[in-house]
C-alpha cells in the first residue's frame, strides 16, 4: 500500500478507523521548529464532529507525539504522532459487512486485499485517517507561518450555496478563517449551508462542496516544470483525501471559455516585486510559484454513508443485495475536511520548499 508522500519532508499515515488508533509519522521535518500543543489541538478541533452538522462520533483526537520532539522543539528525526481511538461501535457493520456500501471503498479493497481489508468504519480508507494529516500539518504550518507563509480554506460552495471567492490579496482572509469552526468568508452564507445539511440530515441523505483554498507569502521560484510542477504535487497529495474528485488551480476550468486576452495575467511591478494584476494562473506558471496567491479549488463529494435504501451486492455471497445502512455518518464533510486540505498543501509545501532552498530552510 502507498501510505507515504514527499520527497525531502516525507508524510506516512497508518491505522483503521476501527482500530486501536490511527496516526502519521513526519519525516525530514527541519530541527528547531516550535510545536505548540495548544495549536495542534485547535487543529484537531476544527476537524472534529460538530453538533447536528456531523457525525455523533466524537473522539477526544487527543495527540500523542512520540518521537521528534524535545523540549517543545523538533529534533529533525521522525515525528510519531499517535491519535487513540475511543468511540468505535463496530457492532453497526456486523450485520451488512459484505455488503458493498455504494461510493465507498469496499468492493475495490474487497478484490485489492482479497477480503482481508479491515471493513469496520471504512478502514484504512476511512476518513479518520486524515486525524493524522491534521496533526503533522499543524507542525508544517507552524513552519511556513515562521516564515511568513500562510495557508487558509473557506468552503466556496455547499448544496448550491456560495459564498464570496477570496479577493487578490486575501492574507487577512486567512487570518479570519483561521478562528471559525464553519469556514465561510460571508456569515450569511454559512446560515443557509448550515439549514441544507439540515434538511439532507432528516432525509437520511448527503451533500458536498467545494473548498477554496489560498496560500500567501509563497516566494516564486518554487516547483518544478512537467511531471513534478507545483500544481502536480499538490493535486497528487490533494486526491489522496478521502471524498476528493476534482481539483482546479486558480480560474481553473473557467480558463476554457475565456479568450487569452481575458485570460492572461499582465505584469507588473509594485514596491520593487514583480506581481501579476489578476492572478486568473493562481499563482503557478509552468509549475513553479510566481510569488501571487497560490489558490486551489477543491471538489468534495458528498458523503457516500447515507440512510437511503441503496441497491448493492453481497460480496461473499456473489448476489444482489439490498443495504440500509445504521450507524454514525456524517450528513455533509465539506466544513471538516477544509483543516484537512490547509494541512495537506502546508505539508506539500514544506516539501517543497525544502527540495527548492534545502532542508534547512524551515530552521528558526
Amino acid at each position: 500500500m502507498k501510505n507515504s508522500i514527499g520527497s525531502s519532508v516525507i508524510l506516512t499515515l497508518f491505522g483503521e478507523s476501527h482500530g486501536r488508533a490511527v496516526g502519521a509519522v513526519l519525516d525530514g521535518m527541519a530541527p528547531g521548529i516550535a510545536v505548540d500543543e495548544e495549536f495542534i489541538a485547535h487543529q484537531m478541533e476544527l476537524r472534529r464532529s460538530v453538533a447536528a452538522l456531523s457525525t455523533p462520533r466524537r473522539e477526544s483526537d487527543r495527540v500523542q507525539i512520540l518521537s521528534g520532539v524535545y523540549e517543545g522543539k523538533t529534533t529533525g528525526t521522525p515525528i510519531t504522532f499517535v491519535i487513540e481511538n475511543e468511540q468505535q461501535r463496530s457492532a453497526d457493520y456486523k450485520k451488512s459487512s459484505s455488503v458493498a456500501r455504494p461510493a465507498h471503498a469496499d468492493y475495490t479493497s474487497f478484490v485489492k486485499y482479497h477480503g482481508y481489508a479491515d471493513p469496520n468504519g471504512g478502514g484504512h480508507f476511512s476518513g479518520r485517517i486524515t486525524a493524522g494529516i491534521v496533526a503533522a500539518g499543524a507542525i508544517a504550518l507552524t513552519a511556513l507561518a515562521a516564515k511568513g507563509i500562510t495557508v487558509g480554506s473557506h468552503i466556496a460552495s455547499l448544496a448550491g450555496i456560495s459564498d464570496r471567492p477570496f479577493s487578490i490579496d486575501p492574507q487577512s482572509e486567512i487570518k479570519a478563517l483561521s478562528s471559525k469552526a464553519f469556514a465561510v468568508l460571508d456569515d450569511s452564507a454559512a446560515e443557509a449551508m448550515t439549514v441544507k445539511i439540515l434538511e439532507a440530515k432528516e432525509a437520511g441523505d448527503s451533500v458536498g462542496g467545494v473548498l477554496e483554498s489560498a496560500v500567501c507569502g509563497l516566494p516564486a521560484g518554487v516547483g518544478e516544470p512537467w511531471f513534478d510542477g507545483l500544481e502536480s504535487v499538490l493535486a497528487r497529495a490533494i486526491f489522496g483525501i478521502p471524498a476528493v474528485k476534482g481539483v482546479e488551480f486558480g480560474s481553473g476550468f473557467a480558463l476554457a471559455g475565456m479568450n487569452g486576452s481575458a485570460a492572461n495575467d499582465p505584469f507588473l511591478v509594485k514596491d520593487g516585486k514583480i506581481l501579476t494584476d489578476t492572478n486568473h494562473a493562481g499563482g503557478i506558471l509552468g509549475g513553479i510559484s510566481n510569488g501571487m496567491p497560490l489558490i486551489v479549488r477543491t471538489a468534495i463529494k458528498p458523503t457516500p454513508s447515507i440512510f437511503k435504501a441503496q441497491r448493492s451486492v453481497d460480496l461473499e455471497r456473489g448476489e444482489n443485495a439490498e443495504l440500509r445502512l445504521v450507524g454514525r455518518h456524517d450528513p455533509a464533510i465539506v466544513h471538516r475536511a477544509r483543516v484537512v486540505l490547509d494541512s495537506m498543501i502546508a505539508i506539500v509545501l514544506c516539501d517543497q520548499l525544502c527540495l527548492r532552498f534545502g532542508t534547512d530552510y524551515l530552521m528558526p
